[in-house]
Formats: C-alpha cells, structure tokens, sequence
C-alpha cells in the first residue's frame, strides 16, 4: 500500500477540528496542521491557558466547549480526549453528520463501541480509530504473509508490550482510574490485542486472565492471558507497563504456524520459511530479514513516526472520497474493527483470576460528561 497526501485544491480542502490538546492531540494538531488538503477548523480543550497559547503562537482558533466547535460544521473531527469522554463526543458528531476520527480506545464499553459503528454506518459517516500499528509497514507485512498463508495455518501467537509509564506510585490523573480508560490494559495492551484482532479475528475465549498492580492503586499495570481461536489456534498476550528495562514502548508479534514462524517489532521483521511452505515473491526458504525502511513508504511530514502522518493522511483521503466521485479509500481502523476490539478488550475484564487485589471484575462504564462541554446524553 502506497501512502501519499493528495492535492484536492484549496477549494476542497478537508475541513477538521481537534478535541483535545493532550499529547496525542497535540500531536495530531501538528500534522492536520502540515497536511496540504486540510483547513483547520480550531482546538477545543477544557484548558484556557494552553488554548491562549496556540492561539498565540500558531494562529489555530479556540473553543472551550465541543458544541462550539460542532456548530462550525466541520467535514471531520480528531477527538483525542480521555477515553471516558469519547462516547458522548463521538455520538454528537456523527448525529451532526461529521466524520469522526478518534485515539483509541473508541470506549469503555463493547456495547457502546457496536452502538456507535452501527449509528456510522447508518449515516455513511467514515470514522478511525487510532491504532497505529496497523500502519507500521512491519505489522502490515506480517498481515500480508498471513493472509498469503506463507507459515501455512498459525498455530500461536506471543503478543507483547513493555514500556516504563509506570515506576512509582503516582498522584490521581485520568490515567490512573480504571473509570476514566487509564491502566495497561486500555492503554498498552489494546495495541497487541488489536493486531491480534486484525491478524486472527476476535477470540472465542480468553483464559488466565491477570491483572496485577505494581505501582498504581486503582488499575492495573501489567496485563496477561490466553486468548483462544476456533481450530485450535492460540494467543498468548504479556503487557508490563511498569518494565523499567526498556526505553519507551515497544510492541512485538511472534507468530508460529506449520510450515514457519513470523517475528515483528516496529524496526524489524524475521521471517522462516520451512521448506514446505509456499514461498512468497521476495522471500527464500529459512531465514529472511527485513528492516522497517524498506516496508514503509516515506511521509509528508514526520512526528514520532510515519505510521501517525500516515494514518492521518489516510482517515483525511477516506473523507475526501466520500465527499467526491471518486473510488472509495479502503477503511482500516474503522469503528466497527475497533468496537471487536473492544469485545477483546472486555474479555480481559470480564475473565480475570489471580488474588483478589488483581481482579478487576467488571468493565468500566462511566462517562465524564462534564469534559469539554455540553455533550448531551441523547446524542449517540
């Protein structure tokens, strides 16, 4: 897949609004604002100083409330808010019409996720979720080789995530309260859990689930369990968001099969090939290597990564197809993959074993609907 901005012309530009200026808002911000097809409608946070700051230095309009903001009519929004606010953001946009492109995880509830791909897909509206692994060209290849049946049928999948987030007791932020969407498992491991989502479907059990807390008090910070598959296929997921011997989050698949084994990181993908399987154009029987720059086409514009500017310029050619004649964008992250993983993801919270101090029972489903003004229950 070749990723690319295209030119629409200044009479067709995208037009995009951003709710939330946390990190990953932030960042969006900063690509939106470099993307040639698109015109920023403005910012919304609950953050006057921080607003008055882009505005100062970067000209981008303000609102304090989400409704202001809806009430220009953009084409499309990024919302990038904490996740326990996302149901009721997202249900006012798409019950204005508005594309939605939202930071994972779409909600806190497989229920409410469903709810909302079904009330997208009724009104024709594109929607993303942001799982970016899906556009690290590594990742990508490995769903390529799957679906060309290279290691034959997967037998086991490792699914991991390690990252040092966590190495202390901390004060209370969002992302310290299960309620809110903070904890490894709504944080790191939806991230593997997607892949494996995308890679073998969703499961029909998970088992051993654990939930452990090193260092936070009221979620959790390393998640693991065994995910099981029709045809005697399993996943094993291992998430420590607590692991101090690594530098920043760092995602890994390794994937048996009967006739090979696959072994993917965001740098690197290792393939071997037994001399039973079909060979794919490229590749040899044993071992093969190949590094992310030779799978990742480059982007207009870098920030943290080219999967973000390309899932960016993707979610903004989606849009642009559904507003023109032209083929349709092929969707990837839709609310519809998100919501199977968030099933996934309730499946962890619903099945957990271990001492009591592990278990988190059941799913969150609170929603802060005080965060960035008045997003009205009705609208879903």
């Amino acid at each position: 897949m070749i990723w690319h901005v295209i030119v629409l012309g200044g009479d067709r530009l995208i037009r995009v609004g951003v709710i939330g200026a946390g990190k990953m808002g932030l960042s969006h911000l900063a690509i939106l604002g470099a993307h040639p097809d698109v015109e920023l409608v403005g910012v919304c946070d609950s953050l006057g100083y921080l607003l008055d700051v882009l505005e100062k230095y970067t000209g981008v309009r303000k609102f304090s409330d989400a409704a202001h903001l809806f009430d220009e009519q953009p084409d499309a929004v990024l919302i990038a808010t904490p996740s326990a606010s996302h149901v009721a953001l997202v249900g006012e946009a798409l019950a204005r019409g508005i594309h939605v492109f939202c930071e994972k995880p779409l909600t806190l509830s497989a229920a409410e996720s469903t709810a909302l791909a079904d009330a997208a897909a009724n009104a024709g509206l594109v929607t993303q979720v942001g799982y970016h692994n899906r556009f690290v060209g590594t990742f990508r290849e490995v769903k390529r080789l799957l679906d060309l049946q290279a290691i034959g049928r997967v037998t086991h999948v490792l699914a991991e995530a390690y990252g040092p987030v966590v190495l202390r007791p901390k004060g209370e932020t969002w992302r310290s309260k299960r309620v809110a969407g903070g904890g490894a498992l709504y944080d790191y491991a939806a991230h593997p859990l997607d892949l494996l989502c995308w890679y073998l479907g969703e499961p029909e059990t998970v088992t051993g689930a654990v939930l452990a807390r090193d260092f936070s008090a009221e979620t959790d910070d390393e998640v693991y369990g065994t995910l099981n598959y029709a045809g005697a296929t399993s996943a094993q997921l291992s998430v420590n968001w607590s692991d101090e011997s690594y530098r920043k989050m760092t995602t890994k698949m390794t994937v048996w099969g009967e006739r090979g084994k696959i072994n993917a990181d965001r740098q690197e993908l290792e393939v071997y090939l037994r001399d039973t399987a079909e060979v794919p154009e490229g590749y040899r029987v044993g071992w093969n290597s190949v590094n992310t720059t030779t799978l990742t086409p480059p982007v207009w514009f870098y920030l943290r990564g080219e999967e973000y500017s390309a899932q960016i310029d993707h979610f903004v050619r989606s849009v642009a197809a559904s507003k023109s004649d032209s083929s349709a964008v092929a969707r990837v992250n839709d609310f519809a993959s998100a919501a199977a993983t968030d099933r996934t993801i309730e499946r962890f919270l619903r099945e957990p074993s271990g001492d009591d101090h592990q278990r988190q029972a059941e799913p969150a489903n609170h929603h802060d609907r005080r965060l960035f003004g008045r997003a009205r229950k009705g609208h879903r």
